[in-house]
């Protein structure tokens, strides 16, 4: 479910069901699987406890594992607030130094109890910085500027200013205070129907981050290094100090520890002072000469270890932020040296050299793979190395593009060079050698990395051992983009025409072959679909390949086997690719197709060709199985059994892999795949016995395009239609055939995927909220986002055009945001280093601002001429003008953004400025410039911009913060732990809630193995555990994994994105069940605000988003501000779901029950007639929700009757009356829970003994069946079940499951 690249988890809603039971990962009896049980134990080997013995602190003692290594223990300590200031020591027990690199099972003696003695080691040079590293480390370890800087893998998260800290404790403590008066009042800004969209709220400022100062200055002396006299008396390296009070003092690092000693700013004198105060650590140095520091140090580290170890771990890849406040720059001795040291000297692991990447990312793939302790320190090498890699190329591309990298070609013109800074090769995305004219150029030169990035994910996917690709990284900076590779070994002595042994460095001229590629790559073709096929060469003879042209191999002086430049894995585009004399099917002709497009490389995405595939595969299946059913009903009879509850034996043995389950309309019968799945197995297992079924099958396979006449297997030739490839006479009809398939692929993505997502969309079964989500759910479907213009056609024909409003919004601001990032890209090419900040605003006044006619400050002249004609030669890549930039006009900006968009998109955009965009599609300018800035690595000020000011410009320069690099990267994936996932899942979905809890806990471990704590996928996993433990009523167990959820997100995919506003919902859940009202609320605001920020009030989730803030407020007794909301959802969910909804009903309910509460019964009334009416029609007179609907009419009837009795009397009477008391009841705590879960999809379902009985009779049956193999002890009882997230019953039944969420068994290999 996780494979498509990182799916953002918004867009799949909740884990809803995601495909039949049978198709459950264990079943599929993956190698070595049997075995599982025992395997697992292995890694969860019992812990133990030892005692730990540090100078000047009391004993204590530590849980630790046997497969930990001694030096985890290190980091234990070196984190542990009392013992974080040591760096350099080690561990001994009884006397003997333990190594640092052993695991713990392998020291002999140590057990229970065992007493570890931390003795301080001498200090060398490398272990006195690594040191002071780690004083400044938690001298900063609060402050967020890392995280705004983008640096260190560092993010922000925010959390915890709406919890008020860790919500597991406070929920204790606040027990008693909780039901005091709340304040509940929101901000003004996120009421319902306000105009006004601040961006400060966005990042509110944490207590925290104004850190106590501990010392003013610390930072390396410039006296460094010791001359040689002093090395001799063990002088490592001299610091210079000023403390909080103000007092300058200079310190010695030494092998015994740090004194100090008497030089000051401009006289070096390395005596040590009286007193010298030497100590084995520089914090017990400073506490005796600073009270100050003595005093904030000890709260600054109290606090440091009462943060979520989450909000401080690193993340795996840097995920940077495009908003920050006016940060201070304070003097950082560490910062300052990284800065200019490069940092290759000081990678830890691997000391006194450079990392050879190359070597590293092949031998993590050489490590062995049989059993899951192999498999799972494989994939953690892997993952592991990967993050280094894309780090380090990230950090290379920038200082190549800054300038700071010497190219290895010097004296060729800027764009054609190329340069190696540690072990990486970078080139630059221009047509260098006019190598890519017939393919259009410097165009087809900047996407060919990306299309190559694609193939090196793919075959890293289906990971065949023997065939190694290049550590690739795509980085976008400053307009430039750069492609980062691990360098062959040998490579750069040779010339590329004697290295290359398989493939064509010419696209197809001269062609060459080699018998173990073929092998290699044909163990790749069938999970890829490439078809084997020859192509002739210069001199007319036939070469067999299995694979595009220009896909190379080349044989490293290592000896290992690498493939590259795999940019065209897989087939091309039809309908961006036109052929003379090639007709179109009639689907693409009626849209516009094809059309020509700015490059050749138009490729399917892989997502398409599984999607296609399988397409095909259902075609064929109703073609030759119902004949042959037909023919042998006879011989049937005796195997109907296998209809229902099939063993899952089948399932893993259908005639082709196939791709993502349930591509679009065919989505709709899971269990229809599952009998085809049968079928194909009947027609595999007589298929040679009857030459009739033969003939049928051959036909059915003519029919489908399958390259096999016995079986079905369809596969592309990734060289059809490509320029200069010329095909042997023999192979014309299979030529043809290929071309024809090619046509059929082409009108399925305009027929099938495009009309498929429009429904889904339709249907809410996938709610994107931004830009990015938007392009994820396309790109899921295989639809490429020059698409997206189609896409936008389909929306405005179709005719619930209404409830697709929010689609159409969003795809309007992508399509403008991706046609301004196109301008934008060259636009910046222009602009030297200098004027970055004034092109950048400028660039964003034109783009946003209603000022008409904002002028650019070019940067001061003076220095620039007199030097200009010497500084000719290292000018930035491409820049012909360095001025041109600043000529540019509101108008011609927006007139380029239509045109980009027409030609691109093929969409006309009704607008010529920013203000008429916004009015025409409804867009919101702060939304645009969220998108923009995201899309561009553009950093902006955290303040209130005034875009609609004709006064002056929205940004000066010095809102511009700075610039980031975008960066494509592989995503290598935990294949076991992703198995565990979702047969966790499947045990949910069929109702056993503890053992799919243990398989996701099970699930969760293992990617932690992988992985580390921080990442996309333990996200979903610890949110789908909350909502188990949630079903379960444990709360405290769900609001601690959901906690961790929220967390995860904002520091794993950011702070405002889809996914983190959804975990922010669900925490207010969990919170509001743990009567944990206030801070529930003020959860909900935060979801609210960051949902108005990204996309705007006009949402279908806001319907929800609503009625969860409406139902707690009106649980505090807060009826009108409540109304606001619920009304507001009634509107929403009206608009979305038509007015005929149960969603809509559910909705008119919660009104009514307010209007209740505020005694004002007509409008209750009124609007629980509307819920009536629609259940009655929707349900009929008898379902239980029609009869609940009545009785509460009739409640409300009775007590408006009394109400009206009762002011009758005080009419009459006057004052005097006799009046009964009015019951008016405030809602209790459990009714508003229990309509909360409601709407959140909850469902817990009361079962009566006898239903138990039979439910348990029932899926004790399935069970055996499924499970013959693997065997459980017994069933649990099926308790609660989760329907789709917004609860409304209409919804649960109408999708099928598998649409929802598709797992994608496509890429594991």
């Amino acid at each position: 479910m996780l494979l498509n690249g990182d799916c953002p988890e918004s867009l799949k809603k909740e884990e809803g069901p995601t495909e039949p039971p049978q198709e459950n990962g264990l079943d599929e009896a993956e190698p070595g699987e049997e075995t599982t049980g025992q395997e697992v134990i292995v890694i969860q080997d019992t812990g133990f406890s030892v005692k730990i013995l540090a100078p000047g602190i009391e004993p204590f003692s530590l849980q630790v594992s046997p497969q930990e290594m001694v030096q985890e223990i290190h980091q234990v300590l070196m984190d542990r607030e009392d013992t974080c200031h040591r760096t350099c020591f080690s561990l001994h027990l009884d006397g003997n130094m333990l190594d640092h690199f052993s695991e713990l099972r392998s020291v002999e003696g140590l057990q229970e109890g065992s007493v570890l003695r931390v003795v301080e080691e001498p200090y060398t040079v490398r272990e006195a910085r690594i040191h002071v590293r780690h004083v400044r480390d938690l001298l900063k370890s609060l402050d967020p500027s890392d995280a705004f800087n983008g640096v260190d893998c560092n993010s922000l998260s925010f959390l915890s200013v709406f919890t008020d800290g860790d919500l597991g404790d406070s929920g204790k403590r606040k027990k008693g205070l909780e039901m005091d008066p709340i304040d509940c009042t929101p901000p003004e800004y996120i009421l319902p129907g306000s105009r006004e969209r601040p961006l400060c709220p966005l990042q509110p400022q944490n207590r925290d981050w104004k850190p106590l100062q501990c010392l003013k200055v610390l930072t390396m002396s410039g006296w460094n290094p010791p001359p040689g006299n002093r090395k001799m008396h063990g002088d490592l390296m001299y610091l210079f100090v000023i403390t909080a009070e103000d007092r300058q003092v200079s310190i010695t690092a030494s092998t015994r520890g740090f004194y100090l000693n008497q030089s000051t700013a401009y006289h070096f004198n390395p005596k040590p002072a009286s007193p010298r105060f030497l100590s084995h650590s520089l914090v017990e140095l400073l506490n005796q000469i600073s009270p100050t520091f003595k005093k904030n140090f000890a709260v600054l580290q109290k606090k440091r270890v009462q943060r979520h170890p989450f909000e401080r771990i690193a993340t795996p890849f840097q995920v940077y932020s495009w908003t920050a406040p006016q940060a201070e720059h304070a003097m950082d001795c560490v910062r300052a040296e990284d800065a200019y040291t490069s940092r290759l000297g000081y990678e830890e692991h691997i000391p006194g050299q450079t990392r050879d990447w190359n070597e590293e990312l092949q031998t993590t793939r050489e490590l062995p793979r049989k059993n899951l302790p192999e498999r799972l320190l494989r994939e953690r090498a892997i993952f592991k190395v990967h993050s280094d890699f894309t780090a380090a190329a990230t950090r290379g591309a920038m200082a190549v593009i800054d300038g700071n990298v010497m190219a290895i070609n010097p004296s060729e013109e800027t764009k054609m060079q190329m340069f190696i800074w540690n072990n990486i090769f970078f080139s630059l995305g221009f047509d260098v050698r006019d190598h890519y004219k017939d393919f259009g150029g410097d165009v087809a030169a900047y996407v060919a990395p990306a299309n190559d990035l694609n193939g090196v994910r793919t075959y890293n996917a289906v990971d065949v051992e023997g065939l190694y690709t290049l550590g690739t990284v795509v980085v976008d900076y400053r307009g430039y983009r750069v492609t980062a590779q691990s360098i062959i070994p040998g490579i750069l002595e040779r010339d590329q025409e004697q290295s290359v042994i398989y493939g064509s460095i010419d696209f197809g001229k001269t062609v060459v072959s080699h018998p173990r590629y073929l092998e290699l790559l044909e163990r790749t073709s069938r999970p890829l679909k490439i078809l084997r096929h020859r192509v002739l060469n210069d001199r007319d003879e036939e070469v067999e390949l299995c694979s595009s042209v220009e896909c190379k191999g080349i044989i490293g002086n290592d000896g290992r086997h690498y493939i590259l430049d795999l940019l065209r894995t897989f087939p091309p585009d039809l309908n961006f690719l036109p052929v003379p004399g090639e007709r179109l099917p009639e689907e693409c002709t009626r849209a516009g197709f094809p059309r020509t497009h700015r490059h050749k490389l138009c490729c399917l995405r892989q997502e398409l060709v599984d999607a296609f595939v399988e397409h095909r595969y259902l075609l064929f299946m109703k073609l030759a199985a119902l004949q042959l059913m037909q023919q042998k009903a006879s011989k049937m009879e005796n195997s109907t059994s296998l209809e229902n509850g099939s063993p899952p034996s089948l399932e893993s043995k259908s005639e082709d892999p196939l791709g993502p389950e349930g591509s679009e309309e065919e989505g709709g019968n899971a269990s229809g795949l599952a009998k085809v799945k049968e079928l194909a197995e009947t027609i595999a297992s007589d298929d040679g016995t009857d030459p009739r079924s033969r003939e049928v099958i051959r036909n059915a396979c003519k029919a489908v395009g399958s390259i096999s006449s016995t079986a079905f297997d369809v596969r592309f030739n990734p060289d059809i239609f490509s320029p200069g490839v010329r095909f042997p006479e023999s192979c014309q009809e299979e030529v043809r055939d290929q071309k024809q398939l090619l046509k059929d692929a082409a009108a399925f993505l305009l027929s099938c995927q495009i009309p498929g997502l429009v429904k889904d969309c339709t249907d809410h079964v996938v709610l994107p909220m931004d830009g990015a989500t938007l392009s994820e759910v396309m790109r899921q479907r295989g639809i490429n986002m020059r698409y997206l213009g189609k896409v936008l056609d389909l929306v405005l024909r179709s005719p619930a055009r209404d409830q697709l409003d929010h689609i159409y919004k969003i795809g309007i601001g992508e399509l403008i945001t991706r046609s301004a990032k196109h301008i934008f890209k060259t636009y910046l090419q222009g602009v030297e280093l200098s004027g970055l900040s004034a092109a950048i605003s400028h660039f964003l006044n034109c783009f946003l601002s209603s000022y008409p006619n904002p002028v650019a400050h070019l940067p001061a002249d003076e220095l620039v001429s007199k030097k200009r004609n010497r500084r000719r030669r290292n000018r930035p890549p491409g820049a012909a003008d360095n001025t041109a930039w600043a000529v540019m006009t509101p108008q011609e900006l927006w007139k380029n953004i239509c045109q980009e968009a027409k030609n691109y998109f093929d969409f006309t955009l009704e607008c010529e400025s920013v203000d008429q965009a916004v009015e025409t599609y409804g867009l919101q300018k702060i939304t645009l410039l969220r998108e923009i800035s995201l899309k561009t690595g553009i950093q902006i000020l955290l303040e209130e911009y005034s875009f609609d000011s004709r006064h002056k410009p929205a940004f000066t320069e010095e809102d511009v913060l700075n610039i980031f690099p975008v960066v494509k990267h592989v995503n290598p994936k935990a294949s076991d732990a992703f198995h565990f996932f979702q047969s966790g899942q499947a045990k949910v979905q069929q109702g056993f809630l503890k053992e799919g809890c243990e398989l996701i806990n099970e699930a969760l471990n293992l990617f932690n193995n992988v992985y580390g704590a921080m990442h996309v996928e333990i996200c979903a996993c610890l949110r789908l555990l909350a909502r188990l433990h949630y079903i379960m009523g444990d709360y405290a167990e769900a609001l601690s994994n959901q906690q961790k959820a929220v967390l995860m997100s904002e520091r794993v995919m950011g702070i405002e994105h889809p996914n983190t506003i959804q975990e922010y919902m669900h925490l207010a859940l969990y919170c509001f069940a743990s009567s944990q009202l206030s801070t529930a609320l003020s959860l909900l605001y935060r979801a609210r605000y960051l949902t108005l920020l990204v996309f705007g009030e006009d949402h279908p989730e806001m319907a929800l988003l609503d009625n969860n803030i409406g139902l707690v407020l009106h649980g505090v007794m807060e009826y009108d501000l409540s109304l606001r909301f619920l009304e507001n959802a009634l509107a929403v969910s009206t608009k979305y779901h038509g007015p005929k909804s149960l969603k809509v009903a559910l909705s008119h309910h919660l009104v009514a029950r307010v209007y209740e509460s505020k005694a004002e019964f007509r409008s209750a009334l009124q609007h629980e007639k509307d819920g009536y009416t629609i259940y009655k029609t929707q349900l009929g007179e008898d379902h239980e929700k029609t009869k609940e609907s009545s009785e509460y009419l009739k409640c409300l009837t009775q007590q408006a009757v009394a109400l009206q009795r009762t002011m009758n009397e005080i009419y009459r009477n006057g004052s005097s009356a006799n009046i009964p008391p009015l019951k008016f009841t405030a809602p209790s705590m459990a009714s508003v829970l229990e309509q909360l879960n409601v709407i959140n999809g909850i469902l817990f379902i009361p079962l009566s003994q006898k239903d138990l009985e039979n439910l348990k009779a029932e899926v004790a049956r399935r069970h055996q069946l499924q499970e013959a193999s693997r065997n459980r002890d017994k069933a649990e009882e099926p308790m609660a079940t989760e329907p789709e997230p917004a609860g409304a019953p209409e919804d649960a039944a109408s999708q099928p499951q598998a649409a929802k969420d598709p797992p994608s068994p496509g890429l594991q290999g």
